[in-house]
């Protein structure tokens, strides 16, 4: 079994034996993000960003195009806020966030940034019930849970342009866009001012299509595929 068409790529050409090779999404359990209205404050407008400080999470990205990103808009554009939000495991964890916090200095635009570390499930839930969008810059991550959390909690992901995130999650439901999908920090850049200046009715709309496709992902579909998996298996050994 694996978590995503990326996965089942690189498996299959390393062990060759497609046929065997079933793929089954992860279960996320995003019952409480679908409660949240899709309607929030916009003033002003709020960016999340979900992850352990992490080297390849690439935070830095992130922060380097939401730097950008208010350069270009009109001067008289409410400015948005970006909030980092995640766990340390570690000192190298503690030093990544400590300069992540003094290059938001260096920027100009610490007064836009917050950080949240090691905040608990409610608090999570209540940060991504007021932002528009949420970020996320990892290369190649295999699945992706914290995109399909950002688009249960009806905010518009701005997800790497690889892997999971592209070749599952942040696709189309019903004709209707769920997202946007970059790789290099001007194409970041891109997407935020595409989200920040969305009218409100298409914000929502974006929004409500991402929250329908997230539902893939539940812990139902969960049970449902690993279950269709394994029987075969099953009703062999019992033969």
């Amino acid at each position: 079994m694996v978590n995503s068409s990326w996965t089942r790529s690189h498996i299959t050409n390393i062990w060759k034996i497609p046929e065997r090779t079933k793929r089954v999404y992860p279960p996320c359990d995003t019952s409480a993000l679908q409660m949240l209205p899709l309607e929030r404050p916009t003033t002003p407008p709020v960016l999340i960003s979900v992850a352990q400080f992490r080297p390849e999470k690439a935070h830095g990205l992130q922060l380097e195009a939401f730097a950008l990103a208010l350069q270009k808009l009109d001067p008289d554009f409410p400015k948005p806020k970006i909030q980092f939000v995640g766990s340390c495991r570690n000192k190298e964890d503690l030093d990544r966030l400590q300069k992540l916090k003094d290059r938001s200095t260096e920027l100009h635009i610490d007064e836009l940034v917050e950080f949240h570390k090691d905040i608990s499930y409610r608090d999570l839930v209540q940060f991504l019930g007021g932002a528009i969008a949420g970020l996320h810059s990892m290369t190649d991550e295999h699945f992706g849970i914290s995109v399909v959390e950002y688009m249960a909690a009806g905010a518009i992901p701005i997800a790497h342009k690889s892997a999971g995130p592209m070749m599952d999650i942040v696709l189309d439901e019903d004709g209707h866009q769920t997202g946007f999908l970059a790789s290099e920090k001007e194409e970041f850049t891109e997407a935020i001012i595409k989200v920040l200046r969305m009218p409100e009715s298409g914000r929502q709309e974006m929004a409500a299509a991402a929250r329908k496709r997230a539902q893939r992902f539940s812990d139902q579909r969960f049970h449902q595929d690993f279950t269709e998996t394994v029987r075969p298996i099953l009703s062999a050994r019992e033969g």
